[in-house]
């Protein structure tokens, strides 16, 4: 229900005509209050015609006692948390429906000691921090949260003056350059009209905590003609050129009609990847976000940054399916590796001249010789495992050596066979 202004009503009523006692009480969840209505001796009204509400509602007259012939009381047991911080409206009235006086009742309970406290540091050039209010957290009447803090060694502390308000409520910013190298002890107090409390101490580094911008212009596109696979590129944030080393970056896919996402967490600090055995003919939405390490020698690893805005693109339609990850995943049989390395050997045996050609994008061609070849029945192997973009840069990247020349010869033959 919306708020009453007890101050417009009384200006509008009577003046003078009655007065409540106590005024603005503050009392505790479960408390009781007997409050009376005093009528004033100049106006001739019985208090036997009065009666009471309160947010609008009106009081049973079992509650009410009359006092003297000016005096009208209630008692109100067990009381609850008020509706509203700003307190609950009790009326008293006139026969004629008039109030004569309000008082606003302020029930609610002290607050507990706040928990959770946790800051972050954009680009190490600012500090924000958070908390949540202790116990039940709903305290019933206004509460007031201050977020302190100080340069441990140095005695003076400073109010936090940026506080959010919504469902960030319980956080606040504090826009200046922070102090690097000097640990800071925060903490956060809260009062209200009934008590108070105060958080634990919090000590932190500020380059213990950085957080950046997420990667920026995030490039999802094909593989060529692969119909399992897409590439991810992505610019690291330049606010990281000023303070660390080196990032760490994740990256996450969905496909566009779900809402389950997949991590990818082995990327390190590469600015691409390839996301392999995805679904033939579908729109992914990809996104990316980064982890600063070793700012400015720091052995601790910074905050996850957000992720990056989603960026779709499609693989190209197959009937081929596969579960897919940035890296192919180990634990496969080695006859199954063993089958698909004579099949490549056989095919590069007909389609390369010499192995200085040898490359990541001769692999490429042989998939899509693959694919081509189960669309139309001539299928090379029924099994879903696919050799690594990188295990095969690994492979090709040096001249063969005799082991591989002995094992090209033992290999080849039996799969240029059945290749023909």
């Amino acid at each position: 229900s919306a708020k009453i202004n007890i101050s417009e009503l009384l200006e509008i009523s009577v003046v003078n005509v009655a007065v409540i006692s106590p005024q603005d009480p503050v009392l505790r969840i479960g408390s009781s209050l007997t409050a009376s209505c005093v009528l004033s001796p100049d106006f001739d009204l019985p208090a036997t015609s009065l009666y009471w509400t309160l947010n609008g509602v009106r009081l049973p007259g079992s509650s009410y006692s009359v006092v003297s012939s000016d005096v009208l009381s209630v008692t109100l047991h067990s009381l609850s948390g008020s509706r509203q911080q700003s307190g609950d409206n009790l009326m008293c009235h006139g026969a004629d429906g008039q109030i004569l006086a309000g008082s606003c009742l302020y029930v609610g309970m002290p607050p507990e000691k706040p928990v959770n406290l946790t800051c972050w540091s954009r680009n190490a050039k600012d500090l924000s921090c958070k908390w949540s209010p202790g116990g039940q957290g709903e305290t019933h009447i206004r509460t007031k949260y201050t977020l302190k803090y100080k340069l441990r060694w140095y005695e003076r502390e400073e109010e936090c003056g940026n506080y959010r308000t919504g469902k960030q409520r319980y956080s606040c910013y504090i826009p200046r350059n922070p102090a690097l190298f000097t640990p800071y002890e925060i903490w956060v107090e809260a009062a209200n009209q009934l008590g108070s409390a105060t958080s634990d101490i919090t000590t932190l580094d500020i380059l213990d905590v950085v957080t950046t911008d997420a990667p920026a212009n995030v490039q999802v596109s094909r593989v060529g003609d692969l119909e399992d696979q897409l590439t991810v590129r992505w610019a690291s944030p330049p606010e990281l050129k000023d303070i660390l080393f080196q990032a760490k970056y994740q990256i996450r896919y969905r496909l566009e009609d779900s809402t389950e996402w997949k991590v990818v967490d082995d990327i390190g600090n590469q600015t691409s990847c390839r996301l392999a055995g995805l679904q033939p003919g579908t729109v992914y939405f990809v996104q990316v976000r980064c982890r600063p390490v070793g700012i400015y020698g720091s052995r601790k690893p910074g905050i996850w940054s957000e992720w990056s805005h989603p960026t779709a693109a499609s693989t190209p339609s197959s009937e081929r399916l596969q579960s897919g990850s940035c890296d192919p995943k180990p634990g496969d049989q080695n006859s199954t590796l063993r089958r698909e390395l004579k099949q490549f050997f056989g095919w590069v045996r007909k389609h390369a001249y010499g192995c200085s050609g040898m490359s990541i994008k001769l692999y490429d061609q042989w998939r899509v010789w693959l694919q081509k070849s189960h669309k139309t029945g001539n299928q090379v192997g029924k099994h879903n495992f696919s050799l690594s973009p990188v295990s095969l840069s690994m492979i090709w990247a040096k001249p063969l050596s005799l082991t591989h020349t002995l094992f090209l010869s033992q290999t080849q033959t039996a799969s240029a066979a059945s290749l023909s």
